[in-house]
């Protein structure tokens, strides 16, 4: 925009004032030739200020481009997670002094064995190293010290419940200490039966706490596999089989309370069903692994027991045919218990665990039916069976009571371990995926041609009712090229997920074994936003280092 000289602008308006007063017409004549001359002369001072503007604006703008061509240009700076120092021997010893200060001294353990316990897993292949001090607390105030002490010596910090974990989360690849749960946080710290909610530890086991709440008539829906603990749970948001009606622990987790890094204690919310205040700091958590904080109870949601429950079984003359089934269950609106898929391989194997079960050697669906009435589970099987003889299902196979129903449902039961008596004194990795149940089919028959085409044996088995399935490689750790081989597997199978617009993990959770697939997944702008959460909480990276977010 063209500037007008302040002094120009008011004789211009003098000149129209002069006109209003002036009478005579000599004297509106006069004012009328110095108006014009004004003009004039206003005219082209606008001109030539127009001019040097232009000429101005034109000279900067080669300065800047010049400037432009001779500075190397600024790369976005992603955020960089900091990554703590091994520890010295020095610093190891000064912190397990202090914290036998705040701990009973039996409660502070440099055992070898202990160590070895806590770091490494017979059940991972991400194992990195071992704590140098492994804690054993009592309350939510013990942790915060032990949390104070690792903070000044710059000590990481590994929160450690039930040690099932499959993708290396407890290891301790910088050493630090290790905060174990396992043998005084797995108690229940309050019960509010007409709430139906419990607050507990994150060492209980969840099947030692559904033992206690049967008595009342309620359950806690998740069940990952055996021996893991609500802390574990909360870590990775697992699920488990009853996921395609109860949903993920995200839906479970009422409230935290949570250890910060630099050892202050926090509650994420209050105890009611629904809250609206402020940030959703309980789900910032689940499923955060440990890295941004260190959760000492939980408030879980409860169920009530299913008055009616039984479960069925039916054969496939192709694995496609039975992954076809899973869409047209959730568009028909069934609200079925659990839906398990088990192919060829994984039957064969279950016949060679227990022969008596029976079963056909072929890709096989295992249902579970739950409901609050016979009627409405009669309903439910009948629908269920419809949609399988139109997927070319064999035999419909249902319990008619409790016996029965514990011999259909122990082929998926004993799963796991009897996949080993295919490649005996084999290791098994165990792999997670999962992907929208429209993609299922698609997934499920090219990992299969996948598979047909390795050498080595790997059975399937998946919690197909929400999209989420498992190949158990079975491979020798010590033969290089069938290491090599079950990596390879193991890679292709997560990139197909993410082609089809799944996810890596669908409840074993990310540690070490699965963080550089995530900026595949959710590309480097959501892996960044991660990141800047994680330096703004846990500025010096002490917080269970070197899992879920990608190396820097």
């Amino acid at each position: 925009m063209l500037r007008i000289n302040p002094c120009l602008k008011r004789f211009a308006h003098g000149t129209v004032f002069q006109k209003r007063f002036f009478q005579t017409a000599q004297q509106q004549q006069q004012v009328a030739t110095i108006s014009r001359l004004n003009y004039a002369a206003f005219t082209a001072a606008t001109l030539i200020a127009a001019g040097s503007g232009y000429w101005y604006g034109s000279k900067k703008q080669q300065l800047q481009q010049q400037q432009q061509d001779t500075t190397p240009q600024q790369q976005h700076t992603r955020p960089q997670v900091p990554v703590p120092a091994i520890p010295s021997h020095e610093t190891i010893t000064k912190a397990f002094n202090e914290l036998r200060q705040v701990l009973p001294a039996e409660h502070v353990s440099v055992d070898e064995e202990s160590l070895q316990d806590h770091g490494y897993s017979s059940n991972s292949y991400h194992n990195e190293g071992a704590p140098n001090i492994v804690v054993f607390p009592k309350s939510t105030h013990e942790v915060a010290e032990i949390v104070k002490i690792a903070n000044k010596f710059n000590l990481p910090i590994i929160p450690f419940s039930g040690g099932t974990s499959l993708e290396g989360h407890f290891s301790a690849p910088k050493g630090g200490i290790c905060i174990s749960f396992t043998e005084h946080m797995d108690q229940v710290v309050a019960f509010h039966p007409q709430d139906m909610d419990i607050v507990v530890q994150p060492g209980i086991q969840w099947e030692d706490l559904n033992f206690y709440l049967k008595k009342q008539g309620l359950f806690f829906p998740m069940d990952p596999g055996p021996g893991a603990c609500i802390g574990g749970m909360v870590g990775t948001s697992c699920s488990g089989t009853n996921a395609v009606r109860y949903g993920t622990m995200r839906e479970w987790v009422i409230n935290l309370t949570v250890v910060t890094p630099e050892g202050k204690i926090l509650k994420t919310r209050q105890r009611p069903r629904k809250s609206s205040a402020g940030y959703d700091l309980t789900k910032l958590f689940i499923g955060s692994e440990g890295t941004l904080g260190v959760v000492t109870e939980i408030t879980l949601k409860l169920a009530v027991l299913p008055q009616e429950e039984t479960v069925a079984v039916c054969d496939f003359p192709t694995i496609r045919d039975a992954a076809a089934v899973v869409p047209d269950l959730v568009r028909a609106g069934v609200q079925i218990g659990a839906v398990e898929l088990l192919d060829a391989q994984m039957m064969k194997a279950i016949n060679l665990a227990n022969p008596e079960l029976g079963h056909s050697e072929k890709p096989t669906l295992f249902f579970k039916f739950s409901g609050g009435s016979k009627v409405i589970v009669d309903h439910e099987i009948k629908v269920v069976s419809e949609i399988a003889k139109k997927h070319q299902g064999g035999t419909f196979k249902y319990a008619k009571n409790d016996a029965e129903k514990a011999d259909l449902w122990e082929g998926r039961k004993i799963a796991l371990w009897s996949s080993t008596l295919l490649k005996p004194e084999a290791s098994v990795w165990t792999t997670d995926v999962v992907v929208p149940v429209s993609k299922l089919p698609d997934l499920i028959a090219e990992t299969t041609k996948d598979l047909e085409d390795s050498f080595l044996p790997c059975p399937m088995v998946g919690h197909v009712g929400d999209g989420n399935f498992h190949v158990f490689i079975l491979f020798k750790k010590d033969d290089e090229n069938e290491y090599a081989e079950a990596k390879r597997l193991n890679k292709n199978l997560l990139e197909r997920a993410i082609r089809m617009e799944g996810s890596v993990t669908g409840e074993h959770g990310v540690g070490i074994g699965k963080k550089m697939f995530l900026n595949q997944e959710l590309g480097e702008n959501t892996v960044d936003m991660m990141k800047t959460i994680k330096i703004a909480l846990d500025p010096k990276g002490l917080m269970n280092p070197e899992k879920v977010l990608p190396d820097n």
